[in-house]
């Protein structure tokens, strides 16, 4: 019955400009979409590992352009917490920084696990009331998937406005012929979404899963 009444919704307001059409069809969408839909994959999370060396470290810090970075132990498995650029910005500036300091600051809130499955609508009220902004995403044995953030959620109503451009860089490579070299790893909605490519909404969730599929075989 809500979804039916949204949909009347949108349906009045057909006249109104796309990008407002655009958002009721986002709102639509949060109750069907799973949070591993939406996520970063853990193979492209960028965070810190404790044990790596120290200058490696610095130098990340120093370079992202994130203002949240996990931390981890080793492995992303092994999450200690998330760094908050604006809480060690400080430290950092006056040299003051080291693995206790920053594992301290990792640890002041206990990092958010949520299971796959997770509909966006169910995790965008748990952003709310939990007062968090990211999340990672973890399969039935507590392994974990991606990382999903309260920005990607809400870049599902609203369009494109602030996720990871160099996400999509390092994904997406023009080449001189004017054709494009594709990470197969890349997310299916992610090209959709920021291309504009007609690409299935259901089924595999990377370009590579969406070849395979299509060729019911796996290309050399």
């Amino acid at each position: 019955e809500v979804a039916e009444a949204v949909e009347d919704i949108a349906d009045r307001i057909a006249v109104a400009p796309e990008d407002r059409q655009q958002m009721v069809q986002g709102l639509l969408a949060l109750e069907q979409t799973c949070v591993e839909d939406i996520m970063v994959p853990r193979s492209e999370v960028v965070g810190i590992d404790i044990n790596a060396d120290w200058d490696e470290i610095l130098d990340l810090l120093a370079r992202t352009p994130h203002t949240r970075l996990p931390l981890y132990e080793g492995d992303i498995d092994r999450v200690v917490g998330i760094v908050h650029m604006k809480q060690i910005a400080n430290e950092l500036a006056l040299g003051r920084l080291d693995r206790e300091r920053l594992r301290e600051a990792a640890t002041r809130r206990e990092a958010l696990f949520v299971p796959e499955g997770t509909t966006l609508q169910a995790q965008l009220i748990a952003f709310r009331k939990l007062r968090r902004r990211i999340a990672f995403v973890v399969d039935e044995y507590g392994d974990v998937l991606g990382l999903v953030t309260l920005e990607d959620i809400l870049e599902e109503i609203v369009g494109e406005f602030t996720t990871q451009p160099a996400l999509l860089e390092r994904a997406v490579m023009p080449q001189p012929d004017g054709s494009c070299l594709v990470a197969g790893s890349a997310p299916a909605r992610m090209l959709a979404r920021r291309l504009g490519w007609d690409l299935p909404s259901e089924g595999p969730r990377t370009l590579s899963g969406l070849i395979v599929e299509q060729l019911e075989s796996i290309p050399k």
